[in-house]
């Protein structure tokens, strides 16, 4: 027996597919959307329609960009275009961004190779990353995909890709983390650990 109207399962429903959003979250994002004034509703709703109409990749690192120009890192001539930082999501560049250490320029590979999800080369933005790095200009290679297993078998697949262009390609460093113990940490990050170590 349902105990709410069919357009608030549907909305609870919509809620629910978000990811890391449980039916309860759900209903409870419902319940909010439901309470807020006509005014900011439409708002909300004509955020979403807006943002999936004129949102669209950059053509050069394929991260979101407004209309079809280039993304504001792209645009700017302060970031350094000798080194591209290759990352799984979009999400990841606000990620590298938020650290403020790094002042190259991107590319988005929307996912990473997983045989078991049916995800192979051909269906990431590979292509443009090799068409980038052999139009010259490219020094350093980043690779900062996660390091799981598909993360690690990505960054492999283009390391081999892109040694031919003579390109320095270099992986982000994993270890403990700042504030953690090592009694605390897996075999394979203190491996990981002892590997990046650097002189101080």
């Amino acid at each position: 027996m349902e105990y709410f109207p069919p357009a608030l399962e549907a909305l609870t429903e919509q809620f629910a597919r978000l990811p890391g959003v449980g039916k309860k979250s759900a209903q409870r994002l419902s319940f909010f959307v439901l309470g807020l004034p006509d005014e900011e509703a439409r708002a909300f709703a004509e955020a979403i329609v807006t943002a999936k109409r004129t949102i669209s990749l950059c053509p050069v690192c394929r991260s979101f960009t407004e209309g079809e120009g280039l993304c504001p890192i792209c645009q700017s001539s302060k970031r350094d275009e000798s080194t591209v930082c290759v990352v799984a999501d979009p999400k990841d560049v606000a990620a590298l961004e938020r650290s403020r250490e790094y002042n190259g320029r991107y590319h988005v590979l929307h996912g990473v190779i997983s045989p078991m999800n049916h995800v192979g080369p051909d269906d990431l933005h590979i292509k443009e990353l090799v068409e980038r790095v052999s139009a010259g200009g490219v020094q350093e290679v980043i690779m900062a995909t996660n390091p799981t297993t598909e993360g690690e078998a990505t960054a492999m697949y283009l390391s081999r890709l892109l040694k031919p262009f003579g390109v320095k390609v270099t992986r982000l460093a994993y270890g403990v983390p700042v504030g953690g113990q090592l009694e605390f940490a897996d075999d394979a990050t203190l491996t990981r650990a002892l590997e990046g170590r650097r002189e101080m």
